[in-house]
């Protein structure tokens, strides 16, 4: 019988702004499966938990950026990728 092949995973470079910053700090390395997308890596850092859970959830309103270039969560992640959270901008 033989094992099952390993799963690859990939490591983005993860960046957090404004209020999210103030939250969580300035953001640090997270390893995902292959093929993940930006959903899967939000979905990821929901699931540590607090303060992770309430700052990203999903009832919260977010934009993304991946690699500086705005982006939507079914955006493809690849390894050495730079992705940003950030809570809408608004002006007045």
């Amino acid at each position: 019988m033989t094992n099952p092949s390993p799963t690859t995973t990939i490591t983005v470079r993860l960046r957090f702004f404004a209020s999210l910053r103030e939250a969580l700090g300035a953001g640090g390395p997270l390893e995902l499966p292959e093929g993940s997308r930006v959903a899967d890596a939000r979905d990821a850092l929901i699931a540590r938990g607090a303060p992770f859970d309430a700052s990203l959830a999903r009832h919260k309103a977010l934009r993304a950026a991946l690699n500086q270039t705005m982006c939507d969560e079914s955006a493809p992640l690849a390894e050495g990728d730079e992705l940003a959270f950030f809570p809408p901008v608004t002006g007045g």
